[in-house]
């Protein structure tokens, strides 16, 4: 089950006092492709990797000490290679720590997932074109890595 700590910056509200019935709709669809991205990174399924990414998003992020950047291309590769914590019965552990709007197409969207041993704190930046909220960039950072419970 995903935690979700949501916060509208004042760019998606109209009125502090009153409700905005549109910024309200365009947090519900991007909560909804945001628990695709989620359900991406526990269950490796690529026959939904379009539906989260944007063809031209890249993935920047430190593994093993050197800055890697990498198309769409390559991360599809990797998540086919990878094995799924849901294939391993590992629980799932995700959050949405920060939800921000720049305007009623674009967030920026701060999520902690586990991926097997490793916790990684991400941040998406999200489009919204044609209706449909799409990863434009994701920047990645490993938080903690554990074996058998124990940090490693």
């Amino acid at each position: 089950m995903t935690k979700a700590l949501c916060s509208l910056s004042a760019a998606s509200r109209s009125d502090a006092s009153r409700p905005n019935r549109a910024a309200e709709s365009h947090l519900a669809s991007l909560m909804t492709a945001v628990q695709r991205y989620l359900d991406l990174m526990y269950d490796c399924d690529t026959s939904h990797f379009d539906e989260v990414f944007q063809p031209t998003a890249h993935l920047h992020g430190f593994r093993d000490g050197e800055m890697k950047a990498w198309s769409m291309e390559v991360y599809r590769d990797i998540l086919n290679r990878r094995t799924s914590s849901k294939s391993q019965n590992i629980p799932r552990e995700d959050e949405i720590l920060l939800v921000d709007f720049a305007s009623p197409t674009m967030a920026l969207v701060k999520v902690r997932v586990r991926i097997a041993v490793g916790v990684f704190v991400d941040f998406l930046t999200w489009h919204c074109e044609d209706g449909q909220w799409l990863i434009t960039s994701k920047g990645f950072h490993l938080e903690s890595a554990h074996a058998n419970g124990w940090p490693v």
